[in-house]
């Protein structure tokens, strides 16, 4: 009896012991984030923390708005930007293995007009081109409608090539996923917004999607643009215009970048990190298979040799020092977002702020630098 009780004592005693140093790692992370808000103008900030394929910390700090001071919460979704195109490319993905396309088809065949740099007639421009951003495409033209870069609708869509011939280099270019989007469409049969939470946000569980009609406008956080005269974030409403009329209009299989596939994703950041986590795990998560360990390696190979770059997803070693961390960035209308993962230790991390002084470094906003390192050393070092 005396040894089942000092065993519940040693017990409790542990049991205390973890919750005191949860709570003091948890207290020294959030008091870090808060002096990077404050250094850095930050209206709001969401992140969360993934170590051995769990999430083991979430927390939202500042204002959803600024205009009514509303906390922002971990309820609160963000139109992400730039790592939407990751959503587009795990639907390619999807596509292929259900071979319905090849990463080697002629992107003309596929989008429906002559896609072709004009200085390099002969050289055919594959879908691994535009996946991978070195098609020799650039959004000169723009990249809201198709008709930049289609001959029938625009005189000028040969300015939509750079001088460099298909293949050779890499040029980030946003006008690539939208037309992506429309490749999801003709081979699925489904709109793009429908594939992708039929396909990937529904068998994983996640509050998201591309139509801002399908989702609860109470938990959009506003996104706010930083004026560097006066040191005040703004809110941007265009950020999450419904675009119903050209919606009620929609052609499918060309009026496919209404929904920004290049992008147009909106999510929470915990929701977030389990789609990383999938991505983290190639694949799969909790159970639920979204795409072969073949196609989420594919993914995240490198095709740039400089940049790293694969497809939608990158490899950087100047994230967190001394580590290759594998993952995209986002930044619109005054949001800068981070989803970064090394898949061979299990961690990531996702950070995402809604508003901020966007000064950088090495072409990574500060606040994402600064809330990646943070969490890093609090929760995974």
């Amino acid at each position: 009896m005396i040894k089942a009780f000092s065993q519940k004592v040693l017990f409790l005693t542990f049991l205390l012991s973890s919750t005191l140093s949860v709570f003091a790692q948890n207290e020294k992370a959030e008091t870090d984030l808060r002096e990077i808000m404050k250094k850095l103008d930050v209206v709001g900030l969401s992140v969360a923390v993934v170590k051995k394929g769990e999430i083991i910390y979430t927390h939202s700090f500042g204002v959803k708005d600024n205009t009514t001071n509303a906390p922002l919460t971990d309820e609160n979704i963000f139109r992400i930007a730039s790592i939407s195109k990751s959503f587009s490319a795990t639907s390619i993905m999807q596509l292929i293995e259900a071979g319905k396309l090849s990463l080697d088809d002629d992107f003309s065949d596929l989008v429906g007009f002559k896609i072709r740099n004009p200085k390099f007639p002969e050289t055919v421009i594959t879908l691994r081109m535009i996946l991978s951003h070195t098609s020799s495409i650039n959004d000169s033209q723009g990249y809201f409608t198709l008709d930049a870069i289609n001959p029938a609708k625009n005189p000028d869509w040969q300015k939509c090539y750079s001088d460099v011939a298909p293949g050779t280099d890499y040029r980030y270019c946003n006008l690539n996923y939208n037309m992506i989007g429309t490749v999801i469409e003709k081979y699925s049969g489904e709109r793009f917004d429908n594939y992708v939470k039929n396909h990937i946000i529904n068998p994983l569980g996640l509050y998201a999607g591309y139509n801002i009609d399908s989702l609860d406008v109470m938990r959009f956080a506003t996104l706010h643009e930083y004026n560097a005269s006066t040191k005040k974030s703004n809110p941007s409403p265009l950020a999450y215009a419904p675009r119903r009329e050209e919606i009620k209009n929609y052609v499918m299989g060309y009026s496919t970048p209404i929904f920004s596939p290049t992008g147009g994703m909106k999510i929470s950041a915990t929701d977030l990190a389990k789609y990383m986590t999938m991505h983290m795990n190639y694949g799969k998560y909790k159970g639920t298979r979204i795409m072969s360990k073949k196609s989420a390696r594919l993914m995240q190979t490198k095709i740039s040799e400089e940049e790293g770059y694969g497809m939608a997803i990158a490899n950087r070693e100047d994230v967190i020092p001394g580590k290759l961390m594998t993952g995209h960035t986002g930044s619109a209308y005054g949001l800068y977002s981070a989803m970064f993962f090394n898949p061979k230790e299990k961690f990531g991390i996702v950070v995402i702020t809604n508003g901020c002084n966007p000064s950088s470094s090495n072409g990574l906003n500060d606040v994402l630098r600064a809330g990646v390192n943070s969490l890093y050393e609090n929760f995974i070092k």
